[in-house]
This record gives structure tokens, C-alpha cells and sequence, in this order.
């Protein structure tokens, strides 16, 4: 009696998520596909400078230049236990094929099994002065360091709504950069009241105060309870102007803004996988729906890592070798319980460290109160936060896809992927309804854009 083929299974994503899943199916003596579209692996939050131009990882990852070391070198440690396929793009998802574009084109990959391990990108509020050139989101600051080693400016202002905050000022510290404001737009006494939950994870809550700390002594204190900010500049951003927790209006000098209010799952291809989405209330988002282990409502599809709910890097890898692990049981193949109860309690305790995280910076509802009527919500499409209350309250825009087809939010070349939750908010209050109850934009390909002339050939 002959064996059984052995699926074909496909990992999208080489952050820390997918890398520890493909080293787990490798290991179980499957080879799995590897998709990513970065040219090296570590995503987001590990990402490496082009070849030719490497540093130190100290120099780049501080305190968790272990673990990137670790991570990079997975695929060539592996080597052809896996199909490793760096600089593509997977932009599309069809019944059990994934549309590619990478070095050799246009490819059509089909599967018998898929984790998708997306990753997260930066959530976008609008203030005034936005759309200024100059300013960017936390991540691109972060980005632009790692991968070109480059400040985004001489003099640089930061602002944010989570820990990503004072691991980049102390990056940017570090990096010789004169960082002339960092602002937080949550409570400080959030912080305070989250403390006992953040202590499930301790050495995680060293990390975040050795950051903080050592802003502070550098004389990059920051300051929280920020109650509203703006970008002022002619042709690019000159300066940044911010009112603190008690009204006071302060303003300073800069030719650079990194700001971003925390993270947005990049779930379009779960999406087009037909997969089930949930509401999540504390960072007020629409997720795929997956049990503790990794298992979607589709039973060949798996999740990890933040494309299906924010948890931060260690909590990624955990996850990716979770749901690997949950691939493995459900074709026949055996597993280590006791490993799998292990990695469970890892991740029952990680949950708790980011409940608590989410409480310590809560989602600053009060900066959707102040956008104005003329304030820009879709870049591509040039639509307006005025437009959109006009659309609720005179043409029945009762949920997001029919003011998308009412406005076109959301019909540009992000997909709606920056303007999308920011929308939805303002949507929501003008409806006056739960942000839940205006639902979300719904996926289509190419979830990035292609170039049309190849996609035609």
C-alpha cells in the first residue's frame, strides 16, 4: 500500500510568524512553499537592509538583535527542505490558488494547505497637515532606518499610540538623529492601571521600561495625554504644532513627522480566501476569525501572527509554530503533545501581557472627534471627512462598501488599507452607531497594485 502524498502547503509571510511555521512543517518532513515579498526574510519588524549594505544587528534590532539572527538565517539552515520564494507577491487568492508576481512573473500556485502570515501595518488617523510631504507613519520611520539607514528627516517629531513609540525614539536616538518632540497620544495613567496585567510577560515589560528610561535620561521624555496635533509647512512640514493634556498649545520646529495610532492587521488576503472576520472591540477591528490554535472557519487555511490580531513578534512566533503544528495534526501527521501544551500556556500568557498592552494604550477616540469637514480621509481618491458625513446623512451610506460605491473611499491603489478604519470611524459617529455596526470594505485583487501590462500578457 503506498503512502499518501504529502500535501502542498504554502506560507505567505517571512516574519517571525511564517519563518517559525515552515521550520516546523520543515522539521516534520514536509516542504513547504515559502511566499514573501520582501527580498529577505524577518518582515516587518525584523526587516534587513539590502545586500551590500548590512549592520550590525545590534545596530538595528537593540535588545531582540538575537532573535532577528535567529530568524534571518531560517531559510538557508533549512535550505531545500524548503520552496523559499523571496520578492513576490501574493495578490490573489481563489478557491485553492494563490496568484504570484515575482522574479519570473506571473505564476498561479495552487495548495492543499495555507497559513497566512500576513503581518500588520501602521493604523492612519487624519490631522491636519497629514498629507504634508515630510510626514510619514511610525513604521516608515522605523522602515527607512533599518532597510536604507536613513533618518526621514534633520529633525524629526514623533507621535504614537503604543509601544512602537519609545523603541523608536531610542532608535532614532541612537542612530544620531535629533528627535525634537515625542508625544503620545494615550494617558500616561492608563499605563499605570495596566501594570499588574503587563507583568504576565516581565522580561518584555523590562525591555519597554529600559526604552523609556533610557529616552528620559537622554532628555527625549515622553510626553502623554496629547490631545491633538497638527503638521504646518508650505510645500513640505515645517513644523508640528500639538495641545498637551491640560490645553496647552505647544509647537516646535521640524522638517519630519512619524506618526501612527497603533496597528491594522493586513487581512485582505484572508478576505479573499473566503475566510470568517470578527469584531475586535479593543483595537475596535474587524480580524479572521481563528481558534487558539490557529484554525480558521476554512479547514485548509491557518493563521498567525498579527495579520489575523495584533500580538507583537514574540507572540508571532509562537503562534506560527502553533498553527503549523495544527496543519500537522489534521493531515495524520503526529505531533509532540506536551510541546503543543507548552507552546498553549506560552500564548495563554502572551494573550493576557496584550489585553493588558491594549488598556495601556487605548484607542484615542478623541483625535477622530477633531478631524474637520475639509480634512483629506482617502488620499487616493481625494475624499474628504465632510464628504463621507454628507454621504451618511444624505444618501443612506449605511455601511462601508455602500460609501465606497457612493464616494469611492476606498477605490484607490491601498485598497483602502490606510483610509479604511479612519473612515469607518468617522462613518460610524456621523451615523451615530458602534464603528462595529458600519462593518468593513471588503478585499478585492489585486490586494496591491500590479503592473497591468504584464497582468494582460
Amino acid at each position: 500500500m503506498t503512502a499518501p502524498a504529502a500535501p502542498r502547503v504554502v506560507v505567505i509571510g517571512a516574519g517571525p510568524a511564517g519563518l517559525r511555521a515552515v521550520e516546523v512543517l520543515a522539521r516534520a518532513g514536509l516542504r513547504p512553499v515559502l511566499v514573501d515579498e520582501a527580498p529577505r526574510p524577518g518582515g516587518q519588524i525584523y526587516r534587513q537592509p539590502p545586500v551590500g549594505a548590512e549592520r550590525p544587528a545590534e545596530a538595528l534590532y537593540g535588545l531582540e538583535a538575537g532573535k532577528a539572527r535567529a530568524l534571518h538565517a531560517l531559510p538557508a539552515e533549512l535550505g531545500a527542505a524548503i520552496d523559499y520564494r523571496p520578492g513576490t507577491l501574493a495578490w490573489a487568492i481563489e478557491d485553492n490558488g494563490i496568484d504570484l508576481l515575482g522574479p519570473k512573473g506571473f505564476e498561479r500556485l495552487d495548495f492543499d494547505r495555507l497559513i497566512l502570515a500576513t503581518g500588520a501595518m501602521d493604523r492612519i488617523l487624519p490631522f491636519p497637515g497629514w498629507t504634508l510631504p515630510g510626514v510619514f507613519t511610525l513604521g516608515a520611520a522605523q522602515i527607512a532606518l533599518k532597510a536604507q539607514g536613513m533618518a526621514i528627516g534633520a529633525r524629526v517629531a514623533l507621535v504614537g499610540a503604543g509601544p512602537l513609540l519609545p523603541l523608536i525614539v531610542h532608535q532614532y536616538r541612537k542612530a544620531g538623529a535629533t528627535v525634537v518632540a515625542a508625544l503620545d497620544v494615550t494617558p500616561f495613567t492608563a499605563k499605570v492601571a495596566a501594570l499588574p496585567g503587563l507583568l504576565a510577560e516581565p522580561v518584555t515589560l523590562a525591555k519597554g521600561l529600559w526604552y523609556t528610561a533610557r529616552n528620559a535620561v537622554a532628555g527625549l521624555a515622553i510626553r502623554s495625554g496629547v490631545d491633538a496635533i497638527a503638521a504646518q509647512g508650505r510645500d513640505r512640514v515645517e513644523a508640528l504644532v500639538w495641545r498637551d493634556a491640560k490645553g496647552r498649545e505647544h509647537r516646535v520646529a521640524c522638517d519630519a513627522v512619524g506618526a501612527s495610532f497603533g496597528l491594522r492587521s493586513e487581512a485582505q488576503l484572508a478576505d479573499l480566501a473566503k475566510l470568517d472576520f470578527v469584531f475586535e472591540p479593543v483595537t475596535r477591528q474587524w480580524i479572521p476569525d481563528r481558534d487558539a490554535a490557529g484554525r480558521s472557519s476554512r479547514p485548509d487555511v491557518y493563521l498567525a501572527g498579527d495579520g489575523a490580531g495584533i500580538g507583537g513578534a514574540d507572540a508571532a512566533e509562537l503562534q506560527g509554530a502553533r498553527a503549523a503544528l495544527a496543519l500537522l495534526e489534521d493531515v495524520g501527521r503526529p505531533i509532540d503533545a506536551a510541546r503543543v501544551a507548552a507552546l498553549d500556556a506560552r500564548l495563554a500568557r502572551q494573550a493576557r501581557f496584550r489585553a493588558a498592552l491594549e488598556r495601556a494604550y487605548p484607542f484615542p477616540a478623541h483625535l477622530v472627534d477633531v478631524i474637520g469637514d475639509d480634512e483629506i480621509l482617502c488620499r487616493c481618491e481625494g475624499i474628504t471627512a465632510g464628504t463621507v458625513r454628507a454621504a451618511a446623512r444624505d444618501r443612506d451610506a449605511g455601511e462601508m462598501n455602500r460609501l465606497k460605491a457612493l464616494t469611492r473611499l476606498g477605490m484607490g491603489r491601498c485598497q483602502g488599507r490606510v483610509c479604511g478604519q479612519a473612515a469607518a470611524e468617522v462613518l460610524a459617529r456621523a451615523l451615530d452607531r458602534d464603528v462595529a455596526a458600519v462593518g468593513r470594505l471588503r478585499g478585492n485583487p489585486p490586494v496591491k497594485p500590479i503592473p497591468i501590462r504584464e497582468a494582460l500578457t
